[in-house]
């Protein structure tokens, strides 16, 4: 059996998988709340007690950087210790790797219900990206090697800087540096910068917030009620910064199939893709994705899909532990 968990900011899904002829089949699944436990192995105390399971590997994807088999979580004031949940587990197969780096691990196994098209490209075998906005923006590749097998490559290009296209995106670069001393790509591509934008467009448009908006933003998730009022075309600001969001996510993921020529596909995860499916198959997405000069012809070539499995880290982090399709550290 194989422990798997997908660690974040604000809860922990762990799951135990079988592999039965060869499939893996999740056996158990378990949500908690991250915020109510000081640390991993407090929460994986109350998991396995009163359990009987013959652990054989077991593999955490984590928000945030993994390095020695360390990370401190994004968000949360945790120090995970490879070794530590070595010896809490009693086994010796133990991995912590990237959040994303759990999600790209998941790709080669996703069913063809699990994904949705943006563009079919021509499929072969190569490097994949994945990308995910949602707290924050978070990138993973997939380079193939000679055995058949995937070196997954974790990243932290979020971080990275956030690069204006046109005048437009360059008043917004200068909205943003009101509000911070450096402007990352997932300051604006994420949960949170969808309402920056939001933020960006009222101002620009010059238009009063109605009462009714401002009673949802007291009640809601923000980044939800831009999205909802975007769709349904309720407020002119949400759906500018719905469409200027959707275009960013598309160079964005452009950018990075340049930066690693993934002609095995790019894959766009997290939670807010699937929300916004409509307004990614509508055509700014993928012309921002190719809008890249001379080598448009090359990118037309590059399937993109979203993932539709919202467990799809968590599936990862237990083909991880499997280890027959990685190359593992």
């Amino acid at each position: 059996m194989i422990l798997a968990g997908d660690i974040g900011g604000t809860k922990v899904n762990l799951a135990v998988f079988e592999e039965t002829n060869g499939r893996l089949e999740k056996r158990e699944e378990r949500k908690f709340e991250s915020r109510g436990y000081p640390g991993l192995v407090e929460i994986l105390d109350e998991y396995l007690q009163g359990k009987s399971l013959s652990l054989s590997a077991a593999c955490f994807g984590v928000a945030g950087p993994v390095k020695d088999g360390k990370c401190q979580v994004t968000n949360l004031p945790w120090n995970l210790d490879v070794v530590a949940l070595k010896t809490r587990l009693g086994l010796d197969a133990v991995w912590l790797i990237n959040d994303l780096a759990a999600m790209a691990a998941s790709v080669p196994f996703l069913e063809a219900d699990e994904l949705e098209c943006l563009q079919p490209g021509i499929d072969e075998e190569g490097r994949i990206a994945v990308l995910a906005a949602g707290t924050g923006l978070g990138q993973a590749f997939l380079v193939p090697d000679p055995s058949g097998r995937y070196l997954i490559l974790d990243s932290e290009g979020g971080h990275a800087d956030f690069a204006p296209r046109n005048e437009q995106e360059a008043d917004l670069l200068r909205f943003s540096l009101r509000h911070w001393d450096r402007v990352s790509v997932e300051r604006i591509l994420s949960g949170p910068g969808l309402v920056h934008l939001y933020r960006f467009f009222l101002e620009r448009t010059n238009l009063a917030e109605p009462p009714w908006i401002v009673e949802q933003f007291k009640n809601e998730d923000r980044g939800a009620v831009v999205t909802r009022n975007a769709l349904g075309k309720r407020f002119p600001p949400c759906e500018q910064a719905l469409d200027l969001f959707v275009s960013l996510y598309g160079a964005v993921a452009g950018n990075l199939a340049l930066q690693v020529m993934t002609r095995g596909g790019v894959y766009v995860g997290g939670g807010i893709a699937p929300q916004i499916i409509s307004a990614l198959k509508g055509g700014v997405f993928q012309e921002a994705f190719v809008a890249k000069g001379r080598f448009r012809p090359f990118l037309e070539q590059i399937p993109v899909r979203v993932i539709f499995n919202d467990k799809a880290a968590l599936l990862g982090a237990a083909r991880y532990a499997q280890g027959e399709k990685f190359v593992r550290n």
